[in-house]
């Protein structure tokens, strides 16, 4: 059974960071494309930012590129994603997503919620 778990949400200011987490039980991480996504309020789902295998081609949606990190521990089972210089607008809830390389089902997190305010 495939379970992603998130964790590091939270308030934060705007210029400010926060390092999310995803853990992954149920799989063999080395074989899986992990991604993050957000949902604002109102909004579609977006993809934020992708890593494709161990140490596969990593993409950023526009918005947060030179601002956010994604990375992967696969000694721990673990994607992480580093933001920083937080805005306003990546106010949303952060969902981890993993996928097979060789496959098409999806996996998703239950989602962290991050709010940037003053």
């Amino acid at each position: 059974q495939v379970q992603l778990v998130e964790s590091g949400g939270g308030l934060v200011q705007p210029g400010g960071s926060l390092r999310l987490a995803c853990v992954a039980s149920g799989v063999t991480f080395i074989t899986y494309a992990m991604r993050w996504y957000r949902q604002a309020p109102g909004k579609e789902r977006e993809l934020v930012a992708a890593i494709m295998g161990p140490r596969g081609t990593i993409t950023y949606t526009d918005s947060v590129k030179d601002r956010f990190t994604i990375s992967r521990d696969n000694a721990k089972n673990t994607v992480y994603l580093q933001m920083n210089s937080l805005r306003p607008e990546d106010t949303a809830v952060y969902y981890c997503n993993a996928q097979p390389i060789l496959g098409a089902r999806h996996y998703w997190g239950q989602g962290t919620q991050v709010t940037v305010s003053s």
